[in-house]
């Protein structure tokens, strides 16, 4: 075994271990997710048994990261997305810019008119919006964004977004399926009389 495939394996260890104390999760309840013994998982935390992809499968699924990011592979030299947009019924288009599973996702969202229909749903989420103006509900309160601010919230209060005229309206979306919270906040303009003064609110990824 050559010098950096040793550099890597031991690299996982710690990553393995940091990566849990991040969520607070106990080995108990790992191995309660994963069905790896805690011996096992305690083993491969300290660097005494070597990871396998039998092991470290069940471990990024219950991570929610993607495989390479416990092994930290080599980059292979391209960084770039390569982007592919999908049409997301008949509300518009929606063009992933990440590619990491489970983690703070972003997307580029071209939305069309729609009618307004609440959800809700676990996660965070953040919107800018681009081009257009946004219309925002979130439970009894409604905003009206636009170009260049931002709106911020939890998803599981019950929300919808999407043009606020017979026009369409761009934005950038990011969401954090574990709760990640974006800093940037937006406030309702002088314009939102009627609006709460508190953060202003943000989308989903599925577009709602």
């Amino acid at each position: 075994m050559d010098a950096e495939t040793e550099r890597i394996l031991d690299g996982i260890g710690p990553r393995l271990r940091a990566l849990r104390g991040d969520r607070g999760l106990t080995l108990e309840a790992l191995a309660a997710v994963t069905g790896i013994s805690v011996s096992t998982l305690s083993r491969l935390e300290t660097g005494r048994r070597r990871p396998t992809l039998d092991l470290l499968i069940p471990l990024a699924r219950a991570h929610r990261v993607a495989l390479d990011h416990l092994v930290a592979a080599p980059a292979t030299g391209d960084p770039r997305v390569h982007l592919r947009p999908f049409r997301k019924g008949r509300s518009g288009v929606v063009v992933p810019l990440t590619q990491y599973p489970g983690r703070v996702q972003v997307f580029k969202q071209v939305l069309a008119p729609r009618e307004p229909k609440l959800v809700t749903h676990d996660g965070h989420a953040w919107l800018y919006v681009l081009a257009g103006r946004l219309r925002l509900v979130l439970g009894e309160d409604e905003l009206t964004l636009q170009p260049g601010e931002a709106a911020e919230f939890d998803a599981r209060e019950p929300h919808w977004f999407g043009p606020a005229d017979a026009g369409v309206v761009e934005i950038l979306h990011l969401f954090g399926p574990r709760g990640d919270q974006a800093v940037v906040r937006a406030r309702p303009s002088a314009t939102d009389a009627d609006a709460d003064p508190g953060p202003a609110p943000g989308p989903d990824p599925a577009g709602s």
